[in-house]
């Protein structure tokens, strides 16, 4: 897909990061994986996301990657799947070419590896992906790779093929400054873990668009929201945030790495054999599982 006709699918719906599904030997469990990515596809997305943050991106081999981006690819008809990238510079260059070599539409920049760096170092690193690459790149902003303003204009200058900003970061002064120095050469991605408790203040920033974890599992619930929040209805998106999304959240903050682990538990509940996830991550004791069933009854009750 062309990076711009990408830019402009990305920024019109919901995205969301389909969980990667492993085998009771710990491989990845491709055929399962297609299910439920296919399973996806059929609802109102507007890209999913291969191997990204909620598919375990940080445990996976390198050479898994290709694999993961090339079953979401076989599985997802019309909808681009844009592949998770990131590590060192030369790792990241090296994913990014067989991303793109196994169909991937585009491709979402994570953070590098364990140490911080300066903007001139993040310039860097994020052309020589870019370079590397004819399709469009996404830059995520989080933890140790937080990107100021005129580093994203540096970058939007020199590479046609950068096409968005993702935030995991929650600085809404940082991310209001990037939006009104670039303006709409880039799409906007909201990226705080379950995004939809921050959807409204990103929106007001200027971001059309974020990544639904929960669509894993209650995508009906998940497009409602977001239809919702566009449409500006707030009665209906407070009644989805006071009956899913806040216990959700009180129930991700019991361990770290719930973020993802309870979304894959919550896909196993919708009937996929998506495996545990992989260590250093722990799954949801048999207790939180029951109490994340009784949230899908309330998201599925509400789709009739």
């Amino acid at each position: 897909m062309d990076p711009i006709e990408l830019k402009d699918r990305l920024a019109s719906s919901l995205l969301s990061f389909p969980v990667t599904h492993f085998g009771t030997d710990g491989a990845f469990n491709a055929e399962s994986y297609r299910r439920h990515v296919e399973w996806l596809s059929g609802f109102d997305a507007a890209g999913l996301f291969a191997a990204g943050g909620t598919g375990e991106f940080f445990s996976l081999h390198p050479d898994e990657i290709a694999h993961v981006t090339r079953a979401a690819k076989e599985a997802a008809g019309d909808t681009p799947i844009v592949a998770g990238c990131g590590y060192g510079t030369a790792l990241a260059v090296s994913i990014a070419r067989e991303a793109e070599a196994a169909g991937a539409d585009g491709l979402l920049l994570l953070p590098h590896y364990l140490i911080d760096a300066s903007q001139e170092g993040l310039y860097a690193h994020a052309k020589a992906v870019c370079d590397a690459v004819g399709i469009g790149v996404m830059i995520y902003n989080r933890d140790n790779a937080i990107y100021k303003a005129d580093t994203v204009a540096r970058l939007c200058e020199a590479c046609p093929n950068l096409i968005g900003f993702k935030d995991g970061s929650g600085e809404m002064g940082l991310v209001r400054q990037v939006t009104a120095t670039v303006g709409d050469r880039l799409t906007y991605l909201g990226g705080m873990p379950t995004a939809e408790l921050f959807a409204e203040a990103y929106l007001a920033a200027g971001f059309t668009t974020y990544s639904s974890a929960v669509f894993n599992f209650v995508p009906g619930m998940a497009v409602e929201f977001y239809k919702a929040l566009r449409a500006g209805e707030t009665a209906t998106c407070e009644t989805l945030l006071k009956g899913f999304f806040f216990p959700f959240m009180k129930l991700r903050e019991r361990a770290p790495g719930y973020a993802v682990s309870l979304v894959k538990a919550g896909v196993r509940l919708k009937g996929f054999e998506t495996g545990p996830v992989r260590p250093p991550l722990t799954d949801p004791t048999a207790e939180e599982e029951r109490l994340l069933g009784e949230l899908i009854s309330f998201a599925e009750n509400r789709a009739g």
